[in-house]
């Protein structure tokens, strides 16, 4: 509202709403009730008194009254506000001041060995108290962990218990609370006094008044009211300057005048049946008139707001907000279709903005209405074709074709599909079917639920679509009895809900039926129709094409899948020397080459192995498959590992050859492979790979590093050598091994997912099954690209008390010695039952190895499983077993040790060879 000096009366620049006042005759500008014209300019007329500029009757004089109110509102909460910031900033500094000196006096020298001092008061009351001064704080209290105090700024205090919170303290945290005393509100911290092993020992309690860190606001106030006095002079000041730039931009028209020309205004702006819209530069809704509120909707408090949050359609609120010019573009306002014209206002030296004018051109309805259901149409067949089929999955494809749907086409979507389909076999059209999509509107829909067997009647819609493998319109379900006789109490409850329309789709894949869509309308009052139906059938074929690939994928997967973990072990041998848990887990693009396995060797010791083979699908499957089986030969020989990396680099070159002589396209190479042998004997583990992620390892204190395992080259490269490491592991270790899915994709390297590895591992339990657990749990992907192998293995050391061995000299007096010790070493493990066949072995083995073998030579007993008896000697010759003639003399021992033995063999070594025979106890 706008008050003019001089004149009486006033205006309002907001559309009225009533009625108008009808206007005195013969009033013109400049012409005044009597019938006088005004003289001169406006405020000196003759026979009018000037009006202050700062009359309480004026707008300025409103606005500085306002202005007063509001400094004065400002003042009174600044001064709260600083009183309130005084005592949060004392309370925090009483805080941070007594926690400081508290913990500075329980770790100062001396007062730890002061408590055990025969009269710590004589020791801690004088340093209290200096401490006490120099800090400034109101009090410092030491005290045992009862709570008996040793200091107090009144001796009388000594020796009697602390008030306040010391339990946390004891625990060896930090307490702060705020208690009010005898001398006022305080704060006051307890610290505790720890010795070398962090036990707590003691206590010590500083206390401050928040009072004696206050006294800011006292300092501040007077600034406050002095920027309070310059607030109300400026106020003022500007007022004055107001009212005097009102009087000169309204070129001295009075409220009357002004009244007048914003009713013609007003009249001819909202009489006019073209919408007007007026936006300023920044996108603001200046004015607009009745039949542009009616056009488009607008609120009541458009006026003044942002056109973007008018809830107008994004292209019509764009172009309105943009201000370009444009001539009849025509705008779709929900059942309007309005012709827009918009002219910049800024030309000729106008303000920036933009003027719209707005027709109602619905004539255009019943086309646009076509044109846009052809549009809808064209629209959801183009999304069918992008949106379905995105995975390889019956039921992900079946969920997105219920779900693009919803709602545009239908109410609810329901797919239902043969059994067989979702295992990737052939439909029986026999069997019942499965629901396996459920899309709707809303959750409560009396349908059957997914996962639910359905066997249609023939005389449902869904029973004649798949007999006779066209689709079905069902326009008025309440009316269709054939419908109804698929489930009596079910019909009733989707008809009571409000279902009404159904169009029933098979989904045909060439001459294959795969299941049937169901389309069903509620809330549009119309039912389907034939257009509708070829929608629907359209809309139907696209989707049953991915359904069946989806359907052959499922299929040649499984078989993959099958094969490949037929390769796989399918339990662990048993064996003492390491507790074993693993996971294996396929990629879900397709089957890999990963695999694993766990080899109990001679010795008692255990060999780890982990592989992948690059690539997918059945190829490297089987390739997987061939090199475990090489693995299992070539560990029979109880070959170093980096012996063995070398056997299995010309198994695969030779792999490689072979098929790239058939003219293969998928060669091996890229196969990687980790050979590790554990001795429980020694706790040390030799490990060498070939081109394939380190080994991570848990000690048992819980770290976790990458020992430094030489990297050599993938198998199938040749020409260079492997380098083996030596892991000498505590009992209790835990190693790790695994393939790259678990620690490499597309969006990081490996050096990435190693870290991301070590931070999973130093989070996990103590058993290798929860350490498996925890790294899948934070590391598994949603959908692995690539397959994931993990082998945990926890170490077990063979205690000393189960192992015995002797030197030998190479005298064959010295047999009968050896076979009197084995014989008593086994009378203390209570295996006098295997007392004959052992010393039989060890006769036969120690024989040979003095005759052929050469010196030092020793024996060693295991007690592991089984009984293992070891012959060591410097010699590279192995024995071999035969059958002696009949009139040899000798050639009968080994025969004899591999009848009495469970297993016998050779390893090598680098100072000679072992032969080792096991025994199985009783």
């Amino acid at each position: 509202m706008v008050r003019l000096s001089g004149r009486s009366g006033s205006t309002s620049f907001r559309r009225r709403s009533g009625p108008r006042p009808p206007r005195a005759p013969g009033r013109a500008r400049g012409v005044r009730a009597d019938g006088a014209r005004d003289a001169g300019r406006p405020g000196t007329a003759h026979g009018r008194r000037p009006r202050s500029p700062l009359s309480a009757r004026s707008v300025a004089g409103q606005v500085f009254l306002f202005q007063v109110v509001i400094v004065v509102l400002l003042v009174v909460a600044a001064v709260v506000a600083l009183v309130l910031q005084v005592r949060h900033d004392s309370t925090r500094e009483a805080r941070n001041r007594s926690v400081a000196v508290a913990e500075s006096f329980a770790n100062a020298p001396g007062t730890r060995e002061a408590l055990d001092d025969p009269d710590p008061s004589a020791v801690f009351q004088p340093r209290a108290e200096a401490a006490r001064e120099a800090t400034e704080v109101d009090f410092i209290v030491v005290m045992n962990t009862d709570g008996i105090r040793y200091s107090h700024p009144k001796p009388d205090r000594i020796g009697k218990k602390f008030v306040g919170t010391i339990e946390p303290a004891l625990q060896g945290k930090v307490v702060t609370e705020e208690i009010t005393g005898t001398i006022g509100p305080l704060v006051q911290a307890v610290v505790p006094i720890e010795d070398d092993d962090g036990t707590v020992v003691g206590l010590v309690s500083a206390g401050i008044t928040t009072a004696t860190v206050g006294g800011t606001a006292d300092r501040q106030l007077p600034l406050v009211l002095s920027a309070a006095a310059a607030a109300l002079a400026l106020a003022t000041g500007g007022t004055a300057l107001v009212s005097r730039r009102l009087l000169r931009q309204t070129h001295g028209l009075g409220p009357h005048e002004m009244t007048r020309m914003y009713e013609h205004h007003d009249a001819v702006l909202h009489a006019v049946r073209e919408g007007v819209i007026i936006v300023g530069d920044e996108g603001r809704l200046l004015l607009a008139n009745d039949e542009a509120h009616r056009l488009l909707d607008l609120p009541e408090d458009a006026e003044g707001r942002q056109v973007a949050d008018l809830g107008l359609a994004p292209d019509t609120a764009e172009l309105l907000g943009s201000g370009r010019l444009v001539t009849d573009e025509v705008h779709r306002v929900k059942d309007r279709l309005l012709a827009v014209n918009q002219r910049p206002t800024h030309l000729r030296g106008r303000p920036h903005g933009s003027v719209a004018t707005l027709r109602d051109s619905t004539e255009l309805r019943a086309l646009s209405g076509r044109a846009e259901a052809a549009r809808e149409r064209l629209s959801m067949l183009y999304d069918a074709g992008v949106g379905i089929g995105t995975s390889l999955d019956v039921t992900r494809t079946a969920e997105e074709l219920a779900e693009l749907a919803v709602p545009r086409f239908a109410d609810f979507v329901t797919v239902d599909l043969f059994g067989a389909v979702l295992s990737g076999g052939q439909p029986e059209t026999v069997s019942p079917l499965r629901r396996t999509a459920l899309s709707g509107i809303r959750k409560d829909a009396p349908l059957y639920p997914v996962g639910e067997r359905i066997a249609f009647v023939e005389s449902s819609p869904q029973g004649r679509c798949l007999r006779d493998g066209r689709p079905v319109l069902e326009p008025v379900l309440a009316e269709a009895p054939g419908w109804q006789a698929q489930d009596l109490e079910r019909s009733a409850q989707v008809v009571e809900y409000g279902i009404h329309s159904l169009i029933a789709v098979p989904l045909r894949a060439g001459a294959l039926v795969l299941g049937v869509v169901s389309f069903w309308r509620s809330l549009k009052p119309e039912p389907f129709d034939a257009e509708e139906l070829e929608l629907a059938e359209e809309l139907v074929a696209r989707a049953a094409v991915s359904i069946d690939n989806a359907r052959r994928y499922t299929r040649e997967h499984s078989m993959a899948v099958t094969l490949q973990r037929s390769l796989l072990p399918r339990t662990l041998p048993q064996q003492n020397s390491l507790e074993i848990a693993y996971r294996y887990l396929p990629a879900q693009a397709g089957v890999g080459g990963d695999w694993f396995d766990v080899l109990p060797l001679s010795g008692a010791r255990v060999a780890l192995v982990v592989g992948d083979v690059v690539g997918h699908g059945l190829h490297a499957a089987a390739t997987m498959g061939r090199l475990r089986t090489a693995v299992h030969n070539f560990s029979a020989l109880d070959l170093p590992p980096e012996e063995l990396l070398a056997l299995l680099d010309e198994l695969v070159a030779r792999i490689d050859q072979d098929e790239e002589a058939e003219g293969s396209t998928a060669p091996v190479t890229g196969a990687t492979c980790l050979y590790a042998v554990y001795d429980p004997v020694s706790r040390r583990c030799t490990v060498a790979r070939a081109g394939h992620p380190p080994p991570a390892l848990i000690r048992p204190d819980g770290t976790v590093d990458f020992p430094d395992v030489p990297a050599g080259p993938p198998l199938g490269l040749g020409g260079l050598p492997f380098e083996t490491a030596e892991l000498d592991l505590a009992e209790g270790s835990r190693l790790v091994l695994y393939t790259d899915g678990l620690v490499e994709n597309r969006e990081r390297d490996i050096d990435e997912g190693l870290e991301l590895l070590r931070e999973a591992l130093s989070r996990a339990g103590d058993s290798p099954e929860e350490t498996c657990r925890t790294v899948l749990d934070a590391r598994l992907p949603d959908r692995p690209g690539d397959d994931i192998a993990l082998l945990v293995a926890r170490t077990r050391a063979l205690s000393a008390d189960r192992i015995a061995e002797w030197q030998v000299p190479s005298d064959p007096a010295a047999v009968s010695r050896v076979r009197s010790s084995v014989s008593r070493q086994l009378t203390h493990w209570d295996l006098d039952d295997l007392a004959f066949t052992t010393e039989l072995i060890l006769s036969e083995l120690v024989t040979n190895a003095i005759r052929y073998g050469g010196d030092p030579i020793r024996v060693r007993v295991l007690l592991d499983r089984t009984l293992i008896c070891e012959v060591y000697d410097s010699s590279n010759t192995s024995p071999h077993l035969r059958y002696a003639a009949m009139t040899d003399e000798g050639g009968r021992g080994l025969f004899l040790v591999a009848q009495l033995s469970e297993r016998w063999g050779t390893r090598y070594t680098p100072a000679g060879k072992v032969i080792w025979a096991e025994q199985p106890l009783p």
